[in-house]
C-alpha cells in the first residue's frame, strides 16, 4: 500500500525596495523560506538574474535536494547491506541551460560522491548501491533530466574503538 506525503513551504518575497515590480531593475529578488519548526532560508536568484550572491538560489537549492536525497538513500542502502560508511561528501554539480523564450531547464546533475567504508572486500558493493540508490531518491525519481554518479569509495582502517 503506497503512503502520501504532504510537505509545506512558505514562500515570502522580501524584495520590493517600494516601487514593486514596476520594472525588472526596480526590485530584488530576495525572499525567505518558511518551514514550520525550522530555520528560515535566505533565498534570492542566481546573480545572472540579478540575484544577491550571498544567498540561497533555487538551482543551487535543486542540485542540493538531489545530492541530499541520493546521499539519505544510499546510507539507507549501505546499513542494510552491511557496508559501514564512516564518511560520505559530495561535489555535485548542476548544469541549466536558458532557452529562447526566456526560460530555461536543466540538463544534468552529476553526483561526486567520496564515500570512506571500513572494508575493503566491499568497495564493488558500495559503488553499485549508488545506482540502487538513484532508482530509489525520492528527488531522482521527480526530474526530468538525467543525474549521473561518478563515485569514489575509499577504505579506512578500523580503530581499536570500532
Amino acid at each position: 500500500m503506497s503512503k502520501n506525503h504532504s510537505y509545506n513551504v512558505k514562500v515570502e518575497w522580501t524584495g520590493n525596495k517600494g516601487t514593486g515590480t514596476s520594472s525588472y531593475r526596480d526590485y530584488e529578488r530576495s525572499h525567505i523560506i518558511h518551514v514550520e519548526g525550522k530555520e528560515a532560508i535566505l533565498g534570492s536568484s542566481d546573480p545572472a538574474f540579478r540575484g544577491d550572491k550571498t544567498k540561497h538560489n533555487p538551482e543551487d537549492m535543486l542540485v542540493a535536494s538531489v545530492s541530499a536525497c541520493h546521499m539519505l538513500v544510499y546510507l539507507h542502502l549501505c546499513a542494510d547491506a552491511g557496508i559501514t560508511v564512516v564518511n560520505y561528501y559530495d561535489n555535485a554539480s548542476g548544469t541549466m541551460e536558458e532557452t529562447p523564450n526566456g526560460g530555461g531547464r536543466f540538463t544534468e546533475v552529476m553526483l561526486i560522491p567520496v564515500v570512506t567504508i571500513l572494508e575493503a572486500a566491499m568497495v564493488t558493493k558500495a559503488n553499485e548501491l549508488h545506482h540502487k540508490a538513484n532508482e530509489l531518491c525520492f528527488i531522482a525519481n521527480s526530474c526530468n533530466f538525467p543525474i549521473r554518479h561518478n563515485p569514489t569509495c575509499e577504505v579506512r582502517a578500523k580503530k581499536y574503538s570500532e
